[in-house]
């Protein structure tokens, strides 16, 4: 039997769902850069990327619907204010950065290293934030071999 306070439980998965305002282009950024895998999708409104063990979904700008009264799905407007990004944690931030940017990634810097983390910013074509970053800890591991 499942308590009240069972939350997560066995099966629950998170997805991170993304307003584009081209679809066509943003989906081709998250297959052919960021290589997700489409496992759904529904022509030019909705699609299901598996990534990393996790789900991007890309969606169209759309209106009200019952079950969200008030809410509306807009892409983004202003690339340099952010409320959410995908961080992607790498075990190569230089490795990654170099894979991404042979496929058209475009970064806002190359990888910076702070100590703690090394880490690098680029924009999906809609001007969504994603980071790819690598443990400091893990490097300093690895220095150590």
């Amino acid at each position: 039997m499942t308590s009240s306070n069972d939350f997560p439980t066995a099966g629950v998965e998170l997805r991170h769902l993304l307003v584009v305002s081209d679809y066509a282009r943003s989906l081709a950024f998250y297959r052919d850069v960021l290589g997700a895998t489409v496992v759904r999708e529904f022509a030019g409104t909705l699609c299901f990327l598996s990534f990393a063990g996790g789900q991007i979904l890309l969606t169209v700008p759309g209106g009200t619907t019952q079950d969200k009264p008030t809410v509306i799905f807009a892409s983004p407007t202003d690339h340099d204010r952010v409320s959410s990004e995908l961080a992607i944690r790498v075990p190569d931030c230089s490795a990654a950065y170099d894979v991404l940017l042979s496929r058209g990634a475009e970064f806002l810097t190359p990888p910076v290293d702070w100590g703690y983390e090394v880490r690098a910013f680029f924009r999906d074509p809609d001007g969504h934030l994603l980071e790819i970053s690598q443990s400091g800890q893990q490097k300093s591991e690895d220095s150590t071999l």
